[in-house]
């Protein structure tokens, strides 16, 4: 546990993320109808996805290979949900809510780890997102699933902001702890919203051609 008493901030964030996510992961294997391998995989890839993107971009330890107590709590949350989700009738809804939940963990990981392994402000908000990315796409992929990120969906937003957020406020005015629980709200209340209400950033609107344009794939 020397990696949790080094970086306890970290390793919280962290373990809250991959247990956040690997819930997701497990309940897009329950939708798919797996087996309990099939849950424990996509809990894992869903857990630590983007954690270890963001640690080889760094070019640092991968932190489950650091301390594998992350991988060890994703197959325990994959065995509970492998007898839990089947009984949840609103599996879908659920995937919503703790893949927001894990976003917002996961945002604060990764833009702590980005702070603390020499990355300015900018790159350590670049590495919160894609982080707090990864996993999802990754579990969609997989899972056969339309990916959050493909959607009209609030999302990557919620996490630039969250990032921002602890980035702004660390350096500026709140001691570390504060600033990640800040970052934290921000990010899940956001994602929360855009949940409940349905909201959406704009999409590009692609004017129609004339039908007489040769350009035109349909044109006959």
């Amino acid at each position: 546990m020397e990696f949790a008493g080094k970086f306890p901030l970290l390793f919280g964030a962290d373990m809250l993320a991959a247990v956040a996510f690997a819930v997701t992961g497990a309940l897009v294997a329950s939708r798919k109808g797996l087996d309990i391998l099939g849950f424990m995989w996509l809990a894992i890839l869903t857990g630590v996805g983007g954690g270890t993107l963001r640690d080889l971009v760094l070019d640092v330890p991968v932190f489950w290979v650091v301390e594998p107590a992350h991988v060890v709590a994703c197959l325990l949350t994959a065995v509970v949900m492998f007898y839990v989700a089947p009984k949840v009738e609103s599996r879908y809804r659920l995937v919503l809510w703790f893949d927001a939940l894990g976003l917002a963990f996961v945002t604060v990981a990764g833009t702590v780890k980005g702070l603390d392994h020499g990355a300015g402000p900018l790159i350590a908000v670049v590495m919160g997102v894609v982080t707090a990315s990864f996993g999802g796409i990754v579990r969609d992929v997989v899972g056969n699933e339309q990916s959050v990120i493909l959607r009209r969906e609030i999302y990557v937003l919620a996490a630039l902001l969250g990032g921002s957020t602890y980035v702004i406020l660390s350096t500026l005015v709140l001691d570390r702890i504060e600033a990640a629980v800040c970052a934290f709200v921000v990010t899940f209340v956001v994602r929360g919203l855009a949940i409940v209400f349905g909201w959406s950033m704009p999409s590009y609107y692609r004017e129609p051609r004339p039908i007489d344009d040769p350009t035109r794939r349909d044109r006959k």
